[in-house]
């Protein structure tokens, strides 16, 4: 009990610490660490992934508490599509039933949150693909907080589709080799990416322990902060949130200058 009513006390002052401070505009999260958690609690992946989802839900509000306006969710990548099928089919259980759930809920409504998803869309099932237009199309009103939803998502892949749709649109207007050559530029690339409308993100935040990006926004991550948390998604805690945004606010960004 004691040591509970300190942790929430820590968990105000530092809210009140930060709260002042300057926030990200757009925020990444790779969502890491469902597996373990499951397996280290004695649970099934698919107990897992539903706690993942619950905290995704949980963590969407402490953004809106501090008023981050866009959010970057890793849900599933290209390279998870690969993995056994029972796994696959549970997170995307998962992903059909949750995301329906925040709408008809009221939640999307209540934290003003817009979804769109990102990624290879035509991989999933149909009605995978059908639960996530029918929630872009329930909360396109929405303007508070935008959630980019990453499913069937891969860096190395956005990037290819963003040359491919450049190259695609060059051709149609007949454009000659030297115009499309001289025309491929970072703003051009950009142009095409999925999240072609956002701010690149400020800060990417990774759970599990693992110290590397797996092909999140490899392209808009350029000069990104990071911050790595050892605690599996499922066990992130609010603390954990606001030492990620405190290390963000306490760091001089550059730019690469």
């Amino acid at each position: 009990m004691l040591r509970r009513l300190l942790y929430r006390l820590y968990e105000a002052r530092l809210l009140d610490e930060i709260i002042r401070g300057r926030m990200p505009r757009h925020l990444g999260l790779i969502q890491d660490g469902h597996r373990r958690y499951a397996r280290e609690a004695g649970l099934s992946n698919l107990n897992g992934y539903r706690l993942g989802a619950a905290k995704a839900e949980e963590v969407l509000s402490w953004c809106s508490e501090l008023r981050i306006p866009m959010v970057t969710l890793w849900w599933l990548s290209t390279e998870n599509l690969g993995r056994d099928s029972a796994d696959v089919g549970a997170v995307l259980d998962v992903i059909d039933s949750t995301i329906p759930e925040w709408t008809r809920s009221g939640f999307t409504e209540q934290l003003g949150i817009r979804i769109r998803a990102i990624g290879q869309l035509e991989l999933l099932p149909d009605a995978v693909q059908r639960t996530l237009r029918e929630a872009e199309s329930a909360t396109r009103q929405h303007d508070r907080l935008l959630l980019n939803v990453g499913v069937g998502y891969g860096g190395r892949q956005e990037i290819i589709d963003a040359v491919r749709s450049y190259l695609h649109e060059s051709f149609m207007r007949r454009d000659q080799p030297e115009e499309m050559l001289h025309g491929l530029t970072v703003d051009a690339v950009a142009k095409y990416l999925y999240t072609y409308d956002c701010p690149d993100p400020d800060l990417i935040i990774r759970t599990s322990g693992e110290v590397r990006l797996s092909g999140f926004m490899l392209w808009q991550s350029a000069y990104s902060e990071f911050y790595f948390c050892d605690a599996y998604w499922p066990a992130f805690r609010k603390l954990d949130f606001l030492r990620a945004i405190r290390s963000y606010q306490q760091r001089q960004r550059r730019f690469g200058k």
